[in-house]
């Protein structure tokens, strides 16, 4: 039987569950339905709270235009922050917002489609919480770029800047834009801001 391991920290809550398959994560994650759960790519089990009412709001907002935006151009399916995708280098991340291209997702078999897929999204989100460190998420967003995600966001809220991150391109960051455009990986999708700050 396995000694369970707690690493000390601030939150996130980080357990070692030494000998953990990745089927035996899926299992732990269906026993614990009611936490969002990640896992890296070293085996650490990562347990995040859930999000302040404020940061759901906002979080809801930027899922409605992704939505509204994936609705018309109709080349991909659009993910909410509950749904956990199994990288390349083998964690399973559970983006707060995620879209990928429809061909690649018809090509994983209905078995994948209904687990932690095994495909990194092509485009992400993430929107910082309070429990969140800047640090934390930008080496987030590094991890799904090595493991190919085109575009991803990084919404600061409290510092009212957005980092755009594009692969093999220098990180941008916008100081409280009004919008935030997807061009060209995503064409014709652009994020305001206004109800997301």
């Amino acid at each position: 039987m396995n000694t369970l391991q707690i690493k000390p920290s601030v939150t996130p809550l980080a357990i070692q569950l030494p000998g953990m398959t990745h089927q035996t994560f899926i299992e732990f994650c269906l026993a614990n339905r009611e936490l969002r759960i990640e896992r890296t790519a070293t085996g650490d089990i990562i347990v995040t709270p859930p999000a302040f009412s404020d940061t759901s709001h906002s979080n809801g907002r930027l899922i409605q235009q992704l939505f509204n935006w994936a609705d018309q151009d109709s080349t991909g399916l659009v993910f909410d922050s509950s749904g956990g995708f199994t990288l390349p280098n083998g964690a399973t991340r559970s983006p707060d917002a995620a879209w990928i291209l429809l061909e690649r997702w018809q090509a994983l078999t209905p078995e994948q489609q209904a687990s932690f897929a095994p495909i990194c999204p092509d485009f992400v989100i993430e929107l910082r919480s309070a429990s969140d460190t800047l640090k934390s998420l930008q080496n987030k967003m590094q991890e799904y770029l090595n493991n190919g995600v085109r575009l991803g966001f990084l919404i600061d809220r409290k510092g009212k800047t957005v980092y755009v991150y594009r692969s093999n391109a220098v990180v941008v960051a916008l100081e409280n834009p009004i919008a935030v455009d997807g061009d060209p990986e995503l064409p014709g999708f652009s994020l305001t801001m206004k109800q997301i700050w």
